[in-house]
């Protein structure tokens, strides 16, 4: 039987893709440190992510859809953090009935949250 789901997303810097989560609340949970690896969690959601320093972030494709709550609280918290917003994803009403807004991180793995 299905449990839950775990994105794992390229990197090309661990440190800075650490430095990165953590702004948005993520805290490292990975019990030992490996140089190729990250586990990040925040709440209910872990992601996972591996080394590819070769990536070419216009190449990338990693996306991942967060559901959470209280969805402009945590817009306008991320916005006074001084983090970008997706400049083709501000928050708003999509028309299948949810309401959402997007993050690129270092990496150009893109971050949908949805209430």
């Amino acid at each position: 039987m299905l449990k839950t789901a775990v994105p794992k997303l390229p990197m090309r810097n661990k440190i800075r893709t650490k430095n990165w989560y953590q702004q948005l609340g993520f805290n490292d949970i990975g019990a030992m440190d490996y140089p190729d690896y990250l586990i990040l969690r925040k709440d209910a959601i872990e992601l996972h992510f591996f080394a590819f320093p070769a990536l070419n972030p216009l190449e990338n494709y990693g996306q991942i859809y967060i559901h959470c709550t209280e969805i402009e609280a945590h817009y306008k918290q991320i916005q006074e953090q001084g983090i970008s917003i997706h400049p083709n994803a501000p928050l708003q009403q999509k028309p299948w009935g949810k309401k959402e807004f997007a993050l690129l991180d270092p990496d150009n793995n893109l971050l949908t949250f949805g209430d």
